[in-house]
């Protein structure tokens, strides 16, 4: 994955940030230039000649910023970036712009009706504006990745004579991005911790267990011995940032980024860029929000019938694991009797799946409407909430169970490279037909490997059949 791609850098936030800031800077330069009154007359009569002229430099400037954000990625490192080398950043963008919007306002030959100085207002206050703005949002996020939960959890693997430069190093291009969730030394070393950093076995078996115990996002490696092992981390879903002076067997989707004074090659299973994950993201906001209108009209039209059928809760909450390992509350309308997770022991015997999973023909834990509502897939609705919090997307891979994750292999683990889906490719495939727990993985490993926005339509266009026609779900 392209550094311009790294979803955990809250590039959405900062997009919206620059576009409010175009917007609001466009709207000081007319105020100082002709006056709030003038202001006003622009909105109130859409038609007139000015207001037509304006909303054109805007609609351009808006275009400009989209492209070259897009194409050359001005908010990758943001996080990290010292304030000399944001204000740069902005100036560097704002030019951009600038320049594209004289040579459009040239190219049409209309340029001499328009104000130099006020678009000349508008280049300073943009750059005050967005300059603010980055650097606020920054300061908050820095805040919030003081916690470890929010933080991006990092594992080291280093050598004795290299780990406190490499530790400091790190740290010190950190920002409170990442939290140091331990240390793996691939010679000897026998304590239990290194400058408070815990200190992980070298073992396979071990890595595992403790990466399940604490969600990795990103493997730095500055060792010789690692090869394997990076190999290892990439095949269980993980981004690996390895020294470029080293040895870089089989890593797939590389690319070249700077820590510190470390220049490092960054691998990962996945290909998705920068572009295709906004996107991405976008459409699964929109998405979202028709759905959550949808299921507020099936909560009013269902509560009656799950109360009189199966009394208690409306909603079935379920601890899930998403990207990387981190857990989520899913939300499904209730089909089942309130005692199903207990009653789920007794059944085991009659699981029809070989694997982790559990799934069997009419169980008897699902009340009657509530086959209905999941052969219609009407449950899955509450879901758009996850999607819309961005736990989940609306394509992606099916989200494991904290108990089938406690029993995940190194494979298995691939499968949380990318935000679990609402639907995927397990859900078109047939999912009531699967009987593999080995062919879902293969499946949502199918998935994150080629992963494209045409995909991800090809999938949709898929799932909104195989739904009417009330397919592959039992």
């Amino acid at each position: 994955m392209d550094a311009k791609a790294d979803s955990r850098i809250k590039h959405l936030d900062f997009i919206i940030i620059d576009l409010f800031s175009i917007e609001m800077s466009f709207v000081l330069a007319i105020i100082t230039r002709y006056g709030f009154s003038d202001l006003v007359g622009m909105l109130t009569d859409p038609n007139a000649d000015a207001s037509k002229a304006y909303r054109l430099v805007n609609v351009v400037l808006i275009l400009a910023y989209l492209v070259f954000m897009l194409f050359t990625g001005p908010h990758t490192g943001i996080i990290k970036r010292n304030h000399a080398k944001e204000f740069w950043n902005v100036v560097i963008i704002n030019s951009e712009m600038l320049f594209t919007l004289f040579a459009f306002l040239y190219v049409i030959k209309v340029s001499a009706i328009y104000s130099r100085l006020m678009i000349g207002y508008y280049f300073i206050f943009n750059i005050a504006v967005m300059m603010f703005l980055r650097t606020f949002r920054k300061l908050a996020l820095r805040v919030k990745f003081l916690d470890d939960d929010e933080s991006a959890g990092v594992l080291l693997v280093t050598q004795t004579d290299t780990a406190e430069e490499f530790v400091n190093t790190l740290k010190n291009n950190n920002s409170g991005f990442y939290h140091f969730k331990g240390i793996i030394f691939t010679d000897n070393y026998e304590e239990p911790q290194f400058m408070g950093i815990p200190v992980v076995s070298k073992r396979e078996k071990d890595i595992l267990e403790y990466v399940k115990d604490n969600p990795i996002n990103d493997v730095f490696m500055l060792t010789k011995q690692g090869g394997r092992l990076a190999s290892t981390f990439i095949n269980m879903g993980i981004t690996v940032h390895r020294a470029m002076d080293l040895e870089t067997p089989n890593m797939i989707n590389a690319s070249i980024n700077q820590v510190g004074n470390y220049t490092v090659i960054t691998s990962t299973i996945s290909k998705a860029t920068m572009g295709e994950l906004l996107v991405k993201r976008i459409f699964d906001i929109l998405i979202s929000v028709i759905g959550l209108f949808f299921t507020a009209i099936l909560t009013l039209i269902l509560t009656p019938v799950i109360k009189t059928q199966a009394p208690g809760p409306v909603f079935f909450k379920q601890k899930r694991v998403g990207k990387n390992g981190k857990v989520f509350t899913m939300y499904k309308f209730r089909s089942m009797y309130v005692d199903a997770e207990e009653r789920k022991k007794e059944l085991m015997a009659q699981n029809e799946m070989k694997g982790l999973m559990f799934k069997m023909e009419n169980d008897p834990r699902i009340f009657p409407a509530g086959n209905f509502m999941r052969k219609a897939s009407l449950d899955e609705f509450p879901q758009f909430w996850n999607i819309f919090k961005g736990d989940m997307s609306l394509i992606g891979t099916r989200p494991p169970t904290l108990d089938e994750y406690e029993h995940y292999k190194r494979h298995h683990m691939s499968r949380l490279a990318m935000k679990p889906g609402l639907t995927g490719m397990w859900q078109v495939s047939g999912r009531s037909e699967i009987t593999d727990f080995e062919e879902i993985v293969r499946l949502d490993n199918e998935y994150i490997r080629n992963f494209s926005i045409g995909l991800d339509i090809k999938i949709f266009i898929k799932t909104i059949g195989t739904v009417l026609g009330m397919k592959g779900s039992k």
